[in-house]
Parts: structure tokens; C-alpha cells; sequence
């Protein structure tokens, strides 16, 4: 008996594989595990296995389903508002890239488009990485660099607050109805010199339908950036640099426009020609960017006072001039004649590169002629108004 009883002290107890494994399942509510070495037992070497049998478990009090609510069946508001614009405010729980708040209101008058952002909330930057924030615009479709603006950079915190104004200058109706508007929070770290960041999310808001003169408030989730995959060969390209990122911009190029004021001038007596500034010029330089600057001239007039040009904006794609000049004579004589303007990239040492010209004169047409017509029309009455630059060589007749 004793010998026995040794042997049977020494073999360690057998469990069945269905009993170590085994989850009691049954109709109604699910209970918590009391313990749960009651199902997955553990042995250790030292101490004696005991196995512990699941207590009963308390009878379910019958309770009947409490009523749930009815869904509504119809959205409230615009359902195709909703789908768009993504939601008014974002608090789901998987939102784990955050929220960005920013406000967007389109100036129908001055033909602007103005995106202030104010704060994000929740990033989640790299474990290593900075979290030195700021936020990046992008104008969708249109030229690559040119309709990029971006704020400062908020150092030290993972709920940045910028409180910063982006203006889009020479945005127009026309622009409201194809146009898309693409944030992305990008991260300002110095290890990525060489190399641009990934950004922390981006979101994009289709502009169709903004109220002009009408301020409207978002606050919506941040998503990742899809990449696809790009032609580009193995040779040339390896890793992540075989992936673009995707673009939507192949609804075709933006023109370059150019804001120019008229006003006769009955004190001074002349036409005075305001050059406020120009947007979304072309790159020229290797770097993409330009040195631009107007040229004007007033045909047939001899002499120097018929030619102006602006001072050269460094490395810029909408630069500002605001410079105003003078023509003098009386306003019959100047219906008569052709104001031209066109826009050259300053290169030193070699010839300068042309980017655009207009033309207005009594045989323009469309708003070129309305813009001269009106202008001639009435003493002391400035008119602004926004003009597409033709790409090509402008001809005089004579």
C-alpha cells in the first residue's frame, strides 16, 4: 500500500486535453471566469497539482430586453453634405492619428480663399520622432509648389495651436466648383533633411460647396496617406521611393493669373495701373521656384515713360508687388492705344524667361475689354480685377 501510494504521488495527474482546453459555453448571458486556473490549469514542479472545479453558476434572473430606440431612418440635413464634407465634429475611437480644427471661408469680393488653422488634437507623432507640428496646404489640382502653404511650427507638444490664416489669392467661383483642398500635419524633424517626412495624416475637403462669404468650422479625423505604386524602374528607384504618393491632379494644369488695377485719375490726369501681385506662376528655376517680375507698355507711345517694370520677387510663385504707375493723357487718347503686361523670370547673365502676358485695348475681348472699357469710362473709379496670363509671345499691330 505504501509502495503504491508513492508511485502514485510521484506520476503527475493526467488532464485531457478537452478539459484543459474546455470553455463552457451555454444559452444567455456571458459570465465572467472566476478564476481562470479553473479552465487553464498550471503545474509546477514544487507544489502538488490540485485541480479546482468551476463553482455553479448563479441561475440568470429573468429579466425582459429593455426597448431600444428607433434608428432614424432619415439624416438630418444634406445626407450628401455629410458624406463629403466628412462629419462636423470627429470623435470616433479609432480616430488614432487625431483631429485637426480649422475654419474655411471663401472672400467671393476679393477672389481668396482663406484656411485658418487653429489647433490638432490627439497625434500621434513616431515613438522616436519629433513632435514639432505644422500643417501643410495644398490647392488641388494646379501647380505642384505654387499652391503649397504651410504655418509655423508649433515645438514640444502633441496639441499643437497654431491660430494661423492660409490665403489663396485669386481663387474664383470657377476654382469653388473642381477644386479640392488637401491639410496634411507634417512633422519638423532633423532627421528627415535629406528626405521629406511622412506626414503624421492629412484630410481632403472638396470645395463645391462653400457658401462665398460664409465662414464654416470643421473639426475632422486625420487619415493616413495612400500610396500606389509608381512606374518608376528598379534601377532608379528602391524601397519606399517605388511608391508615389497619390496625387489628383490630372484634371490639368493651373494658369498663372495676374491682379491688375485701373483707375483715370482726374487730379493726376492719367491711368493709373496697379500690379498687386500674381499667383500660381510657373516654375523655372531647378529648384521650382522663380524671380518674377512685370513688365509694362503702353503702344503707340514713344518714349520712356511708356515702359515700367516691377521689382524682381526672389524665389517665389505668387509674389506681391503692389507698385502702381502712371500714363498720362486725356482718356479719348488712351481708349486708343493697348496696355500690355507680361511676366518674365529674372535670370542674370542670361535672358530672361517669358511666363505669361496679357492684353487690353478697345479690341480685346471678354473681360479684357470690359475691364478697359469700364475703366476709361469714369473718372476716379478703381477697378481690380483678376486676369489669366496667355503662355503665348504677345503681337502688336500697328
Amino acid at each position: 500500500m505504501a509502495g503504491s501510494a508513492a508511485a502514485g504521488r510521484r506520476r503527475p495527474q493526467s488532464v485531457s486535453m478537452q478539459e484543459h482546453t474546455a470553455i463552457d459555453v451555454s444559452p444567455g448571458p456571458i459570465w465572467p471566469i472566476r478564476f481562470i486556473s479553473d479552465y487553464f490549469p498550471h503545474f509546477y514542479r514544487f507544489a502538488q497539482p490540485t485541480l479546482r472545479a468551476p463553482g455553479p453558476r448563479p441561475a440568470a434572473p429573468a429579466t425582459h430586453p429593455a426597448p431600444q430606440p428607433q434608428a432614424d431612418l432619415e439624416p438630418q440635413g444634406d445626407s450628401d453634405d455629410s458624406s463629403e464634407w466628412g462629419s462636423p465634429a470627429c470623435h470616433l475611437p479609432s480616430a488614432g492619428l487625431g483631429t485637426l480644427e480649422f475654419t474655411l471661408l471663401f472672400d467671393a469680393d476679393n477672389s481668396s480663399l482663406h484656411c485658418t488653422a487653429h489647433c490638432a488634437k490627439g497625434l500621434k507623432p513616431p515613438a522616436s520622432g519629433s513632435v514639432d507640428t505644422y500643417v501643410k496646404a495644398n490647392l488641388l489640382p494646379g501647380a505642384s509648389k505654387a499652391s503649397q502653404l504651410r504655418t509655423h511650427t508649433v515645438r514640444g507638444t502633441r496639441g499643437p495651436i497654431w491660430e494661423e490664416t492660409l490665403t489663396y489669392h485669386g481663387f474664383t467661383r470657377q476654382d469653388a466648383k473642381h477644386k479640392t483642398l488637401r491639410l496634411c500635419v507634417r512633422t519638423h524633424d532633423q532627421r528627415w533633411r535629406c528626405r521629406r517626412a511622412p506626414p503624421l495624416g492629412e484630410l481632403q475637403v472638396p470645395l463645391r460647396k462653400l457658401v462665398p462669404n460664409c465662414a464654416r468650422s470643421f473639426d475632422v479625423c486625420l487619415e493616413k496617406r495612400r500610396l500606389t505604386k509608381g512606374p518608376k524602374s528598379l534601377d532608379t528607384a528602391r524601397g519606399m521611393s517605388l511608391y508615389d504618393e497619390e496625387e489628383t491632379e490630372a484634371a490639368g494644369e493651373e494658369r498663372v493669373r495676374i491682379l491688375l488695377s485701373l483707375c483715370y485719375s482726374s487730379p493726376r490726369g492719367g491711368l493709373l495701373v496697379g500690379v498687386p501681385r500674381c499667383a500660381h506662376l510657373a516654375p523655372v528655376d531647378a529648384k521650382g521656384y522663380s524671380d518674377p517680375f512685370v513688365h509694362l507698355f503702353l503702344h503707340p507711345k514713344a518714349g520712356k515713360k511708356s515702359k515700367y517694370k516691377t521689382r524682381v520677387q526672389k524665389k517665389t510663385l505668387n509674389p506681391e508687388y503692389n507698385e502702381e504707375f502712371c500714363y498720362a493723357g486725356p482718356r479719348e487718347e488712351l481708349a486708343q492705344k493697348t496696355l500690355l503686361l507680361s511676366v518674365w523670370d529674372y535670370d542674370p547673365g542670361t535672358a530672361n524667361d517669358f511666363m505669361g502676358g496679357v492684353q487690353l485695348s478697345s479690341r480685346a475681348s471678354g473681360e479684357h475689354l470690359r475691364h478697359w472699357r469700364e475703366c476709361l469710362s469714369r473718372n476716379d473709379r478703381q477697378l481690380e480685377l483678376w486676369h489669366p496670363l496667355d503662355g503665348a509671345p504677345l503681337q502688336l499691330s500697328d
